[in-house]
């Protein structure tokens, strides 16, 4: 099976506050996946610290690719 993680990063934002999102946002759903399966057809929504919407995460099978 794969995992997969697609995040929209803000192009207008910098690269030190891009990088404390992402962090932060890796962080949040590392710590969140002991409460899924982790099978093929898993995911759900990624929220950035404003509540946004800004990407999914996904687990699918390998032949997926």
């Amino acid at each position: 099976m794969k995992f997969r993680l697609e995040i929209d990063m803000d192009e207008a934002a910098s690269a030190e506050e891009s990088a404390r999102e992402l962090g932060r946002i890796l962080r949040y759903w590392g710590g969140n996946l002991h409460h899924y399966a982790l099978r093929p057809g898993d995911g759900s929504a990624v929220h950035d610290s404003g509540y946004r919407e800004v990407g999914r995460w996904s687990v699918v099978s390998a032949e997926a690719s």
